[in-house]
């Protein structure tokens, strides 16, 4: 089992920034491969961006390419999602997911997810 939980949400301005935080518990050895997803109300749930093991892979939705950066540090089972330029079309409840191989963009291939955070940004 593993656990996450994410943190660092908010409500923020258009154009500003936040660092989401994702902290990982139990048998996260073979669930290294992380990833960001987020759900806006009344859609579906959306692949944002994804992170090897060791950091050196990583690949993000053409909608926050250029925004935002998915980093991890390994030393504290921990991954961020710094998120800039922040847009109200990026309100969502952003959700970190675990998984036991790098590049999926389907949900479905993440069977570990934590609780989600809300991130608000108002015009």
């Amino acid at each position: 089992q593993v656990q996450l939980v994410e943190s660092g949400g908010g409500l923020v301005q258009a154009g500003a920034s936040l660092r989401l935080s994702c902290v990982a518990s139990g048998r996260t050895a073979r669930w290294n491969p992380r990833a960001w997803f987020r759900q806006a109300p009344g859609k579906e749930r959306e692949f944002i961006t994804t992170i090897s093991w060791n950091g050196a892979s990583t690949d993000y939705a053409d909608s926050v390419k250029g925004r935002f950066t998915i980093s991890r540090d390994n030393a504290k089972n921990t991954v961020y999602l710094q998120m800039n330029s922040l847009k109200p079309e990026d309100t969502a409840v952003y959700f970190c997911a675990a998984g036991s191989s790098y590049g999926s963009t389907n949900q479905h291939d993440y069977p570990y997810w934590g609780q989600g955070t809300q991130v608000t940004v108002s015009s």
